[in-house]
């Protein structure tokens, strides 16, 4: 009996230690392999493009990063909601060719039971998607600002930048959650063992925007590790979206980019889309001319 309990004690021992072990947020375990020099494409005066591997191996697709770099200072920037026409939802790439858009992304998660209304605050001028502010979303894109010496576009950390101080500052705004916050720190996320395709937001320090794509899936926890390993620092980083609604649409001259998401794991565990889905809320960027 005895050594039944020093069994079943080092047992249980082992068990915690295992399960601490996987509590652990994969933060610390980038990288896996030395991604390729970051070579910039450029595709107009104000966007940039580049494709390089992610910095750990995923198990289905290309394990490849699709980072679009934006000079705010060079585009117009739109938010489209389909509540404001006639609950009409479109593919990005209708979005874009209905509007005369270069560039044309989610404008963050949306409730999919009802298929269009935002899962955080969304307020386009004076027509608001949801007009509840979502305590437990502490970022926010703001776009098209109230004094036009502010960026066209930004990206605000609202435990740095506190949500009754900035609200009057833009016309458009929309809440997600937080990956990076304004000091470049990482947020870990619970999610640990849900791993996707996502889409990522993020800013540099001269305000550049920063798009992230991966049709490969990772963790969140593993996404924010790879932004934070790229030999230039980003802040503000949002979760965008993730999933088979994850779009990225650009189209700049002869040049046309079609980045879709599919896999989710336990909801969607397939790498099967192969087409944009209809979306409720986008942000669109137009060059100037």
């Amino acid at each position: 009996m005895k050594n039944d309990r020093k069994y079943f004690f080092t047992s249980f021992l082992l068990f915690v230690a295992l399960s601490s072990c996987s509590q652990t947020p994969a933060i610390d375990s980038i990288p896996e392999r030395n991604p390729k020099k970051f070579e910039w494409k450029k595709l107009s005066e104000g966007i940039e493009l580049c494709e390089n591997d992610a910095p750990k191996m995923s198990k289905i697709n290309d394990s490849k990063l699709t980072i679009l770099k934006i000079d705010p200072r060079k585009f117009d920037f739109f938010l489209f909601t389909a509540t404001e026409f006639q609950n009409q939802t479109f593919t990005a790439d209708k979005w874009a060719d209905t509007f005369d858009l270069n560039v044309v992304v989610n404008a963050g998660m949306y409730e999919l039971a009802n298929g269009l209304i935002h899962r955080g605050y969304m307020k386009n001028y004076g027509h608001f998607n949801n007009s509840v502010f979502n305590a437990g979303y502490n970022s926010m894109i703001a776009l098209n600002p109230m004094d036009s010496l502010q960026s066209a576009f930004t990206i605000l950390d609202l435990k740095c930048s506190p949500w009754e101080k900035v609200k009057n500052n833009y016309n458009s705004y929309a809440q997600g959650m937080r990956m990076i916050d304004c000091n470049g720190n990482a947020l870990s996320w619970n999610k640990k063992n849900q791993s996707c395709s996502m889409l990522v937001a993020a800013l540099d320090a001269k305000g550049n925007i920063y798009y992230i794509f991966s049709r490969s899936p990772y963790t969140h926890n593993e996404m924010i590790a790879f932004i934070q390993s790229f030999p230039f620092k980003l802040t503000n980083a949002i979760y965008i979206e993730g999933g088979p609604e994850t779009s990225l649409y650009v189209k700049v001259g002869d040049t046309i980019i079609e980045k879709i998401g599919s896999y989710v794991s336990q909801t969607y565990p397939n790498d099967d889309n192969d087409h944009f889905w209809k979306l409720p809320n986008v942000i669109g960027m137009r060059l100037k001319k």
